[in-house]
């Protein structure tokens, strides 16, 4: 029989949150239930961001916590090898193009598009769709301006990506806590628009390392924030161009802040650390988030 496997991924950018806790103890909770396992990933692959101090308070916090979880804890900032790999993969497929126009090259492109009439689209969280003009430059160009280290990213062609897997994709979403019921998503990757799936000096994004570790870790049950939801089209997208296994899904609730606003990282909402300085325990932190 196959266990049943699930992941808690924090990113070390910052202080833990009501909301990580949340997140964390709700995957221990349905791994012990379940008699699966509990895996921890440091998804560390802003390395600017990511600091080998906040990595030691995410896992102060977590063990305060009494989160238990299998060693060795996969850091994806020893495995950028393995990503480029795959990366190598995409490129020699054409699946993914190198896409030059800086920020305001966008804003302008966008805003002189929408000067005309016409309304330029946006994804999911309300950002401007990147625009084509790219994907036309000719191989000689394309090779010219790497060359010269102008500045440039990896981004999926989501039409082709979508053409060369030929048919319509969906998930299996669980609809509750209990994880006893599931429903069937409709996977919109296209939604997303041409997305970023590698740095000219970082040869992954996170969509590209969360489903080859998902994939590698053997993770049956990705258990997250309602947050990611609709980013798991394009997840789903790159588990079928690379033949990965399809996990399934729950995005749970999220912990908001006494303004209804979600907690953030940067603002120190709630921080788990500041918690613990003020006395509080690891059963009131179970309280606070509802467990």
């Amino acid at each position: 029989m196959t266990l049943l496997t699930f992941r808690f991924a924090p990113s070390p950018n910052g202080d833990l949150h009501l909301g990580h806790a949340y997140s964390a103890l709700l995957n221990q909770t349905l791994a012990k239930a379940s008699g699966g396992r509990l895996l921890l990933r440091i998804e560390d692959i802003d390395t600017t961001r990511c600091t080998p101090q906040l990595e030691a308070g995410v896992l102060a916090d977590l063990k305060w916590m009494g989160l238990g979880w299998e060693e060795p804890v996969r850091r994806q900032s020893e495995h950028f090898a393995e990503y480029e790999a795959v990366l190598d993969q995409l490129i020699r497929e054409d699946i993914v193009y190198p896409a030059f126009m800086s920020r305001g090259e966008i804003r302008a492109f966008i805003a002189d598009s929408e000067k005309h009439g016409r309304d330029w689209p946006r994804d999911p969280d309300g950002v401007p769709l990147y625009p084509p003009a790219d994907k036309t430059l000719p191989v000689k160009e394309r090779e010219r301006r790497i060359a010269d280290n102008e500045p440039f990213a990896w981004r999926l062609d989501i039409g082709a990506a979508m053409a060369r897997v030929g048919k319509d994709l969906a998930w299996a979403e669980f609809t509750d806590e209990t994880l006893s019921v599931t429903r069937s998503v409709e996977a919109r990757p296209q939604d997303w628009g041409d997305v970023i799936v590698a740095r000219r000096d970082i040869p992954t994004s996170y969509h590209l390392a969360v489903v080859m570790d998902d994939a590698l870790q053997g993770v049956s049950h990705i258990v997250r924030g309602q947050d990611l939801f609709s980013a798991t089209g394009v997840q789903r997208l790159l588990q079928e161009l690379l033949g990965l296994p399809q996990p399934a899904y729950f995005h749970h609730r999220l912990i908001l802040g006494p303004d209804g606003r979600k907690l953030s990282k940067s603002l120190g909402d709630t921080g788990l650390a500041k918690l613990r300085g003020s006395g509080a325990t690891p059963d009131d932190i179970r309280l606070m988030v509802g467990l």
